[in-house]
């Protein structure tokens, strides 16, 4: 019986120090599943240090070891879709080459997908040595996200998971530059699961991933996967239009047909800061139309699929 091939794609930005400890541990994780083979995928990042080096020193002395070298540095998220453009296996394995995604519970991903979940996703629980910033700050974007988009998203997800053959063909049809790859996964669907990881500190090395890439991933993620924020602004108008409306019947009422019983004593002035906050109100209306407008733009740029077909009768 022919070996089914898991497809490990690893985005590498300077990680020089941990390439050879990660492969050597990858390769202990899959000599204990001998069902299978398996093809680490390299994709280097423009690395500036001695990465692609180590790399390219590894695929002469292995099959298992392929890689692809960018020009310069485009971001995680163009390796990784890098990574599952050129990918062979039946699955596809995403993870961090520093070790915070352990590589030991790949067989527990595997075992998740061979029971027939097609996307496995690492939650993580806990960072080791995450500051209290990039803690809380993660927790408030899946807030804020799984309130707007129009799919689920689970606080703590990561790109650490596993991925069916057809999840991957469908990801690659998917043609928008500004992506986050988590949450275009999430947007296609398919059975899922998850499991709880914690996160251990890197195995060398710093981080390369600063708080303004973090940021612009952010909101990246928001722009690609709703258009829920353009909408507010229609809601903002009609509350204040419809606010500014009320209360200035109101007070014409008060003011002028009953005598101002109540002593409110209000002025000319006052009468026309409300005027100007019902225009206010109206134009933030019209910025809502041209929004729905920009929506519409918005949608079909992006050239996403209409539908996505998960399996289907061969008769």
């Amino acid at each position: 019986m022919a070996k089914q091939l898991i497809s490990v794609v690893i985005p590498v930005y300077n990680e020089e120090s941990n390439i050879v400890w990660f492969y050597d541990e990858l390769k202990k994780q899959f000599d204990d599943l001998p069902k299978y083979d398996f093809e680490a995928i390299f994709v280097d990042d423009g690395s500036s240090d001695q990465s692609i080096k180590i790399i390219k020193e590894l695929a002469g002395k292995s099959d298992g070891v392929r890689f692809l070298q960018f020009s310069r540095n485009f971001g995680k998220e163009a390796a990784t879709s890098a990574g599952l453009g050129v990918c062979k296996g039946d699955a596809a394995m995403m993870i961090d080459v520093d070790g915070q995604h352990p590589v030991k519970l790949i067989p527990k991903f595997i075992s998740q997908w061979e029971a027939g979940f097609e996307v496995v996703i690492g939650i993580r629980q806990s960072n080791s040595k995450e500051g209290a910033v990039k803690h809380y700050g993660s927790k408030l974007f899946y807030a804020l996200l799984g309130s707007v988009a129009g799919t689920k998203t689970v606080p703590g997800s990561t790109d650490f998971r596993i991925i069916d053959r057809k999840v991957i063909d469908e990801f690659n049809k998917l043609t928008e530059h500004s992506r986050m790859t988590r949450g275009l996964i999430d947007w296609l669907g398919f059975k899922r699961t998850y499991i709880d990881f914690n996160a251990p500190a890197r195995h060398s090395g710093d981080a390369a991933y600063s708080y303004s890439k973090l940021i612009r991933l952010a909101l990246h993620g928001f722009v690609s996967q709703t258009t829920k924020p353009l909408q507010f602004t229609g809601l903002l108008g009609f509350i204040v239009t419809v606010g500014s409306f009320l209360l200035g019947l109101f007070l014409l009422f008060e003011q002028y047909i009953i005598n101002d019983p109540l002593k409110l004593n209000v002025t000319g002035t006052a009468i026309l800061a409300l005027f100007l906050s019902f225009l206010v109100g109206l134009v933030l209306i019209c910025q809502w139309l041209l929004a729905l407008y920009i929506e519409s733009i918005h949608n079909e740029t992006q050239n996403r699929p209409l539908y996505i077909v998960s399996d289907k009768s061969t008769k």
